[in-house]
Parts: structure tokens; C-alpha cells; sequence
């Protein structure tokens, strides 16, 4: 890949930012301590006898269409041999804690969004680092030296942009949008696949004859507030390859799922905690 330096008329107002996206975290975590789960379809989630659902996926898995959130009858239907391991959370938060702690070698500016990923702003970093793709490749390497765990990368000029790159080229890649490159991405990219946009509102958007992005940059702001409400005013930004939200150091990082299966249904609160 070649490194191109940001245009000079530029560099002082657009912003750097990385967005590390952990591979198949939990799965993977599982298949780096147990040998013999390497290679082959492996699940963490709950039994599919107890009604469990899918917290994560390994890339095995994944081949065979099985996904988080899946209740794991319909994972065991599609993989009759699928592997499943229950959640050793209190291991990946320690993983996750050391991750983070690669992060601030380079800037304070680290958004965690979940156990396994967060943005970082390294517009000014602690090593003077011109290029914010040499940042991701060392925390890439870095975090492998460190837990033997493979991570994706986007680099680009904002969150949206950030997200969207890491998603390019998983496992293990790494892939930049160019402030130059940015608009066109945009609107070549499928709507479904916008992060932000899930499948009813990918749904509502197909109706509307919304397809692309450059199908959503058509659309008047009046127009996309009308159908959407106060996400409309994010769709009508990301369309164009803006999005001016700062990487929070300080946001408390969303709570990781867990889950309690029963065999049987339960519909007294002192059944389920409440």
C-alpha cells in the first residue's frame, strides 16, 4: 500500500482517525487457548439445549451463515458439528484491558465502543507519527506480539469513514480512505452496508428507492428528516462523507451481553432477578 501524505491545504483541519476492530474476538480468544478448537466452526454463546443465543462467531462458523445473535438452535441446524464454549468475560475484559493499553502508547484519545473495538484520534499522537496507517500497523503488530490475537484497521478523516474501512478487508486488514478518496467511497456503497443503518431502516430506505449511497445524497435534508426523524440529519451528513462527532476519551464504554438461558419459560420476576 502507498502511503500518501495528506493534501497541504488540508493537514491543518482534517483530522486523523483509526478505528481497531478485534477479529472475531471472543471466538477467537477461545481458539487461541484451546488448541484443539483451531480450525473448526466454534461458537461462544449458550447451548442450543437451553435455549442459548450466539455472543460471537469464528470465521469457520461464519462460512456456514451462523452469526451473533443467532439463537443457537438455528447455528447447530446449519453446522451440525458447530463447537460451543461459554463466555469467559472476565478474559476478555483483561485481553481488552491490555489492547487498550497499546492504544495510549499513541493518544489519550481512545473511544472504546466495546470490548473489542474503539476509535482513536491521532491527529497529534505521542511519537510525532506523520502517517495515521503507520499508527495502525504498529497497534496491529503490536497487539499480535502481545496476545497472539489478529485486528482490522480503517484509518480516514472521521468516525464513519474510520468504521466503514475496517469493515473492508477482515481478517487481519488494514485499509485507509483518503480525504480525496472519501466521497466516491460513499457513493458506491450499498445502503445496507452504512453503519448506522440496520436492516428495517435499510428496509424503509429500499422503498423509498434508496439504494447507494449517492441515492441518499440526493435526498433533500427536509426529505430524509421526514422519513427519519433526527437520524435523517446523520444520513444526510454520512452521505456526503461528513461526520464532525469527536472520539470521546471519556465515554463510558458500552456494557458487554450476557445471558441466563432457561429450559423451561420463566414468568416469575424472582425467577429472572427482576
Amino acid at each position: 500500500m502507498v502511503e500518501l501524505p495528506l493534501r497541504q491545504e488540508s493537514v491543518a483541519r482534517t483530522r486523523k482517525i483509526v478505528h481497531v476492530d478485534m477479529d472475531a474476538f471472543y471466538a477467537s480468544v477461545e481458539q487461541r487457548d484451546n488448541p484443539s478448537y483451531r480450525g473448526k466452526p466454534l461458537v461462544v454463546g449458550g447451548s442450543p439445549n437451553q435455549r442459548g443465543v450466539v455472543a460471537a462467531a469464528s470465521y469457520e462458523a461464519r462460512k456456514f451463515g451462523i452469526h451473533s445473535a443467532m439463537p443457537s438452535v438455528t447455528a447447530i441446524a446449519k453446522c451440525p458439528g458447530l463447537i460451543f464454549v461459554r463466555p469467559r468475560f472476565d478474559v476478555y475484559r483483561d485481553i481488552s484491558t491490555s489492547i487498550h493499553a497499546i492504544f495510549k502508547r499513541y493518544t489519550d484519545l481512545v473511544e472504546g465502543v466495546a470490548l473489542d473495538e474503539a476509535y482513536l484520534d491521532v491527529t497529534e499522537n505521542r511519537q510525532n507519527i506523520t502517517y495515521a496507517s503507520t499508527i495502525a500497523r504498529y497497534i496491529k503488530t503490536a497487539i499480535f506480539q502481545s496476545t497472539q490475537l489478529t485486528a482490522t484497521a480503517g484509518v480516514s478523516i472521521n468516525k464513519f469513514l474510520a468504521k466503514m474501512a475496517s469493515g473492508q478487508n477482515k481478517p487481519n486488514g488494514l485499509t485507509v480512505i483518503l480525504p480525496e478518496q472519501a466521497v466516491a467511497f460513499v457513493e458506491q456503497l450499498a445502503i445496507e452496508k452504512f453503519h448506522g443503518i440496520g436492516e428495517v431502516t435499510a428496509a424503509k430506505m429500499h422503498s423509498l428507492g434508496i439504494h447507494t449511497g449517492v441515492d441518499l445524497k440526493g435526498r433533500s435534508h427536509r426529505e430524509l428528516t421526514h422519513h427519519f426523524g433526527k437520524a435523517g440529519h446523520y444520513y444526510y451528513k454520512i452521505a456526503r462523507a461528513e461526520d464532525n462527532r469527536p472520539v470521546e476519551a471519556n465515554r463510558v464504554r458500552k456494557s458487554i451481553g450476557a445471558e441466563t438461558s432457561f429450559a423451561q419459560g420463566a414468568t416469575r420476576k424472582s425467577e429472572i432477578g427482576v
